[in-house]
């Protein structure tokens, strides 16, 4: 049965006890993300508010949570570094129209397709950018423009926190919170009632306080005064190039994510299954409401996701409620924002990042696939050397040329009897990508002798293969000097 909506108290108990979970899981990343995308900490909320009132209410993925996530942190930094803040909302704007086209158009089933090995490779650079970023900010330091300047810069920054008092107060109490994080899950259950993010967010920001360290807070504008509608001036920008394959590039990974978050949570439960249309609609139209609002676009997140579900969410009505309590937390409680230390965010965001790096994945994948773990390992560092769009076609290519590769089986088998001509019969799919291999075991046959070339058992001949077969028959039977023939029979 496809429940909407509680329909008996114990249900409605138990949304309610989920909602208030993954409302104290996504405050904090909320936050966090806002930040280390380079814009108002309470833009992020605004994405979570609208992922649960907007994108919750709508069909799709029954117990999947939305809103601002990590994944899009890096390319959101380098959107409003390179356009501006007030391009974003034209930038999410687009983006969720794209997804809603995409949506209506039924082919939300197709970004299943895409290989495994480039999605987790696409957030392996993510990771590995987000947490290089991270670490400058949990020393009070300038992060570089680019991913890999970031990674080679580090053994500098580190050599320069001795020197000054509030780098090394922010590295403690970064370090601390990831200390945190790594040991909440082997506390006691009574203990980790408490969300590990919002425990640790909340120690670092009483460290803080009780000590007194000299390090930076969120700066705090006020939930309206954060909000920038995009403007006649900002959609005129979606002629420059750079402009369309930024939006291009959030609505691939946006969509990418989303929907591999919902098979990841459908594997979580046993109800209503994933509807991939009617869910790329739904965050196109989350994503078009954060747009209009200038907010950080939105995805779907496993991590508030499987908190939905391990909280023992029903209905969706859950994860509309977590976004009222971040309402209410926006409108009531924004002085609250101001006591929260940088470095304690940025360490949530660190922890974050080494989630996305499928470590142990990648070994057994080396084992099992190694063309896989290939395009996983290039994806990875294109995007850390690159950028993220550009790794992300560099993977997209890699898997398409593998896949091609593999579907392009062909057999040669060649019987020489000695006498009359030699057989020699081709099979399976024959394709330019095999065409060395084939030529080079027909070149092989003296030239002296006739040739039966057999095509009866090819599934598929593209037109290279068969032009440089009709060639090298050609050639065969020119330099054959005696009887010889030779025969391409279908």
């Amino acid at each position: 049965m496809n429940t909407t909506f509680p329909k008996t108290p114990k249900t409605l108990k138990q949304d309610f006890a989920a909602s208030v979970v993954v409302f104290l899981v996504a405050l904090p990343l909320c936050v966090g993300v806002a930040v280390a995308s380079g814009v108002p900490a309470e833009l992020g909320i605004v994405t979570g508010i609208v992922g649960g009132l907007v994108t919750g209410f709508l069909p799709g993925s029954r117990l999947q949570v939305s809103g601002p996530a990590a994944g899009l942190t890096v390319l959101c930094f380098e959107a409003v570094r390179e356009h501006g803040l007030p391009a974003l909302g034209v930038i999410v704007l687009a983006t969720g129209l794209l997804q809603l086209c995409m949506g209506a158009l039924r082919w939300g089933r197709w970004f299943r397709a895409i290989s495994v090995a480039v999605v987790e490779g696409m957030l392996c650079g993510i990771g590995l950018v987000l947490i290089a970023g991270q670490l400058y900010a949990m020393t009070d330091a300038k992060a570089p423009s680019s991913g890999i300047d970031k990674i080679l810069g580090l053994p500098g920054m580190l050599a320069h926190v001795p020197s000054s008092a509030t780098a090394v107060a922010s590295l403690l109490l970064g370090a601390g919170t990831i200390a945190v994080l790594v040991l909440w899950p082997k506390l006691p259950q009574k203990v980790r009632i408490v969300p590990g993010p919002l425990a640790a967010v909340a120690l670092a920001t009483i460290a803080s306080l009780a000590f007194a360290l000299p390090v930076h807070n969120v700066t705090v504008k006020g939930l309206f005064a954060a909000i920038q509608p995009p403007t006649l001036t900002g959609f005129g920008e979606l002629a420059d190039v750079g402009m369309v394959t930024t939006v291009l590039a959030f609505t691939l990974i946006a969509s990418a994510e989303s929907l591999f978050s919902a098979a990841a949570v459908d594997r979580l439960h046993d109800g209503t299954r994933t509807d991939y249309d009617k869910e790329l609609m739904a965050q196109g139209a989350g994503n078009t409401v954060c747009g209009l609002l200038g907010a950080l676009p939105m995805t779907a997140v496993i991590v508030r996701s499987a908190a939905n579900v391990q909280a023992g969410a029903k209905t969706k009505a859950s994860r509309v409620m977590h976004g009222a309590w971040l309402l209410l937390f926006a409108a009531l409680l924004p002085a609250a924002l101001g006591v929260i230390p940088i470095p304690a965010l940025a360490g949530v965001l660190v922890f974050s990042g080494f989630k996305l790096i499928p470590l142990k994945g990648l070994a057994s994948l080396w084992r099992g696939h190694r063309g896989e773990a290939v395009i996983l390992v290039v994806t990875a560092v294109s995007i850390v050397a690159i950028s993220m769009f550009e790794g992300v076609l560099i993977g997209l290519a890699l898997a398409v040329v593998k896949t091609a590769w593999e579907a392009s089986h062909v057999k040669l088998e060649i019987v020489d009897k000695g006498a009359g001509p030699v057989q020699a019969h081709l099979s399976g799919n024959a394709t330019f990508l095999r065409l060395p291999k084939i030529l080079d075991a027909l070149e092989a046959i003296p030239q002296d002798r006739p040739v039966d070339l057999h095509l009866s058992r090819v599934h598929h001949l593209d037109h290279a293969c068969r032009t440089a077969l009709e060639n090298w028959a050609e050639r065969h039977g020119a330099a054959d000097t005696a009887s010889a023939k030779v025969i391409m029979a279908a």
